[in-house]
């Protein structure tokens, strides 16, 4: 990992930066008013909570830091997988790129925003999303379904919104843990505020590393090494009695390896790149079977990515009266990747520049308004030696601006009815720069409308509804095929419009005191969905799909408290995609989930169990081939995915006031894919090696233990 600059380290130092608050409790009761927020708390139990969600229009899921404790989720990633509706598929043994994939729709169709604003690029979805820390954050809001956030149409999967905790006191923490295959993880967290209380100041932390898992011994990893570093800073000021100035700025650094394992097969992560010479060797595995010792080039299997990520934004909130409030906001991004994939380099670099103007008004006691305009600088310049010289090479290089005007007005005519009517209007450019793409493939005004109704039956039960409208621009296209397949051949670019979605949901909750019950039907289409094909000379091609794509998921989930001190979670839940959507992935998504959560709570202990089980998947449906030996046709893999499950404990005790002690174990039984006989190694017919056959889990147990000490 590149070890910090004094720049930075000075800047970390003098420029604090803010998570979003807003002290004027005029603008709080105005809020109140609005719109719903469920929050997820312990064991993802479902509580109505009043509470308007300023950019989020539809009802909002929201895992709090209790939920995040439990789960011991150092990352973004681990803190929200398998809550309802929400799956991170693992797409690489080698790499672990991880996408967050929302009602089933693909990862890239997800947005991620930190404190309601985009501070990610384009292609940091797909790498250094496990480097994004969950020290520091106060909560994180899932919103499911195309249009679901009135500043981000682009996620028509999705939105996942980070939110900062706020400095409302001086204190310090520091947590330090270890565990098996290295784990390593040190979380510290300073906040302080002024004597008048209008200035806040937080300083967070975070390192975490584990290394490499090689489950069948062959000298191949099926998990990566990961080390990643994240340092945020962030200060709120309150301007005269009316104003309120928030800057963040965050450091993020991730470090990558897979393949060859260290200290086995080669020494270090330098030997490996250093030792390419372009000459493959005769066998890669004994017998050409990838379930045997690898004694190829450690490089022939080598991935490694190394990302550097910097965000800030700056907002600026006053009270222009007693019944309107505007913000003003500025965000950037910048994302630079250095990586070696089995022979190939790839290096990024991927700027963003975002502003915003957002007008809040009450203008009846019936009708709340919000209206403003935004647009969206995005660059990204690529590079690769190794394939500069083949003919077929187009460059994924792009430039990306959108310009769009937001209106939406949440109308309440009753106490039990409430209606959100919102649309966007957006300009979209998106060009391929390579000097064979010609012309600007994407020139689009789109037209993003949503609608959002709740109804109370009763005190206990409640009806939603929501629709919406999104749209993605398909850019993203040598980290969809991370340099895997065939990428000596080249890369082809056939992409000509807009990915286009129309979604829409329904849920009821009943709630009380002891019992939560929500049930839900959601249903997404995709039009233009972009895909990796291959051209006739067998050359990847990224292209669209001509029909459209669809996915329908069913969920219900059920908390209750079985006693003061136990309370128990359930969830069940179904995905059912079409055969355009099977075609376009890459890894077989989950199909059926279901999960169990126990908390128990008494005096000073606290023990946390869960366990999620995945139903058994058709392969071949997602188009599945591969053998664990070369050229023989006797060695196929299988095409069913086996259903399995993984269950996780955690046990806290709190020693004293300021000392929290605490120890677990992930996966407790150890079912893996590779655990249960199968590598996710393969070739393909043609007799190309690959990496990619996953269905199943790839981590094994963890144990860990740790302590958390609080002033």
């Amino acid at each position: 990992m590149k070890s910090l600059s004094p720049l930075y380290l000075a800047i970390v130092a003098s420029l604090p930066l803010s998570a979003p608050m807003f002290s004027f409790a005029e603008e709080v009761d105005l809020s109140e008013k609005d719109v719903e927020v469920i929050e997820v708390r312990s064991l993802r139990q479902k509580l109505d909570q009043a509470g308007r969600l300023k950019d989020v229009i539809q009802k909002t899921e929201v895992l709090d830091a209790l939920t995040i404790e439990n789960k011991n989720a150092l990352s973004l990633t681990a803190a929200i997988n398998n809550e309802p509706g929400v799956n991170v598929s693992n797409e690489c043994s080698m790499c672990g790129v991880k996408r967050i994939m929302l009602n089933g729709m693909k990862g890239e169709h997800t947005t991620i925003l930190v404190d309601g604003l985009p501070t990610h690029t384009l292609i940091s979805g797909f790498y250094a999303v496990d480097a994004i820390a969950t020290t520091g954050v106060d909560r994180i809001e899932v919103a499911r379904g195309a249009g679901a956030s009135l500043i981000a149409p682009e996620a028509i999967g999705g939105t996942v919104n980070i939110i900062t905790k706020e400095a409302y006191e001086n204190g310090a923490s520091f947590d330090f843990a270890k565990g098996s295959h290295d784990f390593t993880a040190m979380k510290g967290m300073a906040t302080g505020i002024s004597s008048d209380g209008k200035t806040g100041i937080t300083f967070i932390g975070q390192y975490d590393k584990q290394d490499q898992e090689d489950h069948d011994d062959n000298g191949v990893s099926e998990a990566p090494f990961i080390e990643n570093l994240s340092l945020t800073t962030f200060l709120t000021q309150d301007v005269f009695e009316s104003s309120n100035v928030q800057l963040r700025i965050s450091k993020v650094q991730s470090e990558i390896f897979g393949g060859p394992i260290i200290g086995d097969v080669v020494n270090s992560i330098g030997a490996a790149i250093a030792g390419y010479d372009g000459v493959a060797s005769e066998q890669l595995f004994e017998d050409d079977d990838v379930r045997n010792q690898y004694i190829g080039k450690p490089w022939e299997t080598t991935e490694w990515i190394d990302t550097s990520r910097d965000e800030a934004y700056v907002k600026f909130l006053t009270e222009m009266s007693d019944y309107t409030v505007a913000e003003f906001a500025l965000s950037y991004a910048n994302h630079l990747q250095d990586s070696f994939y089995e022979g190939i380099d790839y290096q990024a670099e991927d700027t963003m520049w975002y502003a915003r103007a957002k007008f809040d008004m009450e203008l009846t006691d019936k009708h709340f308004i919000t209206f403003g305009a935004d647009s969206r600088n995005e660059e990204m310049r690529s590079s690769t030696d190794a394939l500069e010289a083949v003919e077929a090479y187009q460059s994924d290089a792009f430039d990306y601006e959108t310009m769009g005007v937001f209106f939406q007005d949440t109308w309440t005519p009753t106490e039990d009815f409430e209606v959100a009517m919102a649309m966007r209007i957006d300009q979209v450019t998106a060009d391929f720069v390579d000097p064979e793409k010609t012309g600007t493939e994407i020139d689009e005004t789109f037209f993003a409308p949503r609608l959002d109704v709740r109804y109370f039956h009763s005190e206990q039960l409640t009806s939603r509804f929501s629709t919406g409208r999104g749209y993605r621009a398909p850019l993203s296209f040598f980290e969809t095929d991370h340099g895997i397949l065939d990428a000596e051949l080249g890369y082809q670019i056939d992409i000509d419009s807009l990915e286009e979605s129309i979604s829409a949901s329904y849920s009821l909750s009943y709630d009380t005191e002891a019992l939560a019950v929500t049930a839900s039907l959601a249903h997404s289409s995709v039009d233009n969905l972009a895909s990796l094909e291959e051209t006739d000379e067998g050359v990847p091609l990224l292209t669209q799909l001509d029909e459209s794509a669809s996915v329908t998921t069913y969920d219900i989930t059920l908390g209750y408290n079985l006693t003061e001190n136990l309370t128990v979670n359930i969830g069940l839940e179904k995905f059912d995609y079409d055969d355009a959507f099977k075609s376009s992935y890459a890894i077989a998504p989950v199909e059926e989930r279901a999960s169990i959560e126990l908390q128990y709570e008494k005096d000073n202990l606290k023990v946390f169990w869960s366990t999620v089980w995945f139903g058994e998947k058709d392969l071949a449906e997602y188009g599945y081939e591969g053998y664990n030996k070369l050229n023989d046709p006797t060695s196929v893999k299988t095409l069913v995915g086996e259903a399995f499950s993984s269950s996780d404990i955690k046990v806290q005790y709190q020693v004293t006031e300021h000392t929290k002690l605490y120890a677990g174990v992930s996966n407790i039984f150890e079912q893996t894919q590779i655990d249960s006989g199968d590598t996710p190694l393969f070739y393909d017919a043609n007799g190309g090696y690959d990496v990619a056959y996953i269905y199943g889990a790839l981590h094994g147990r963890e144990m860990y233990a740790g302590i958390e000490v609080k002033l």
